[in-house]
């Protein structure tokens, strides 16, 4: 059985999962007539913009990463785990430099690592080569971010979009998807409507809902 997910323990931290692409590059052939290493190459998306998804199961809202919101974050110290494990390290990126490769592109946030000659990283290597493995997460905190109320009366979510991230832990080639934790979300959402004197009307039975002009409040968490 997976055990407790250790940014549990981080406060303000939280995780994300996403059905994209984690592949196997091919060695080139110059590298094979070299004979050199031929341990692959894995490269995925641990995030991508402009994606909307839905979170939760019991209080739920949907979420969006906009572009420029992992500029602050690339030079964090950042390893690659699988199943976000620390016991099964993959890479690791400090400053910018070493065995992991982060890059915001048009797309999202991307991650490369050449696999270690490690057991378990060779296997998840062979696993991903065959498919077996295709999801991502990745670990993060956020420092800014805009919420806009939705109408549960008319079927339509709270909305958040990301902005900038204060601190990325981790990205991880992961075998399940887990449920999404909104706990850290959901406190922010509360902290926002009690410092500005919104009533949440939906724990009244109802909800007017808020118009978008009124509702894209940009939050800076260090605020609170």
């Amino acid at each position: 059985m997976e055990g407790v997910d250790y940014i549990k323990n981080i406060e303000g931290a939280e995780r994300r999962f996403f059905s994209s692409e984690v592949r196997k590059v091919a060695n080139t052939e110059a590298d094979k007539e070299a004979g050199k290493d031929t341990l692959p190459e894995i490269e995925g998306y641990a995030a991508k913009f402009n994606s909307v998804t839905v979170i939760g199961r019991y209080w739920q809202f949907e979420e969006e990463i906009l572009p420029g919101a992992f500029d602050d974050v690339l030079n964090d110290d950042v390893r690659c785990l699988f199943n976000h494990d620390p016991n099964y390290v993959l890479g690791r990126s400090k400053g910018g430099k070493g065995t992991l490769t982060l890059t915001a592109d048009t797309v999202g946030l991307k991650y490369a690592y050449k696999t270690p000659n490690r057991g378990y990283a060779i296997d998840l290597a062979d696993a991903i080569g065959e498919g077996d493995v295709s999801e991502s997460s990745f670990a993060f905190a956020v420092s800014e971010e805009i919420w806009i109320y939705g109408d549960e009366s008319k079927g339509v979510l709270d909305k958040r979009q990301i902005v900038k991230f204060s601190k990325l832990y981790d990205v991880a080639p992961v075998t399940f998807p887990a449920y999404q934790d909104t706990e850290v979300a959901q406190r922010c959402a509360t902290a926002y409507r009690e410092k500005n004197n919104i009533p949440d009307e939906r724990s009244q039975g109802k909800n007017k809902g808020l118009s978008v002009l009124d509702a894209q409040i940009t939050i800076n968490k260090n605020s609170f």
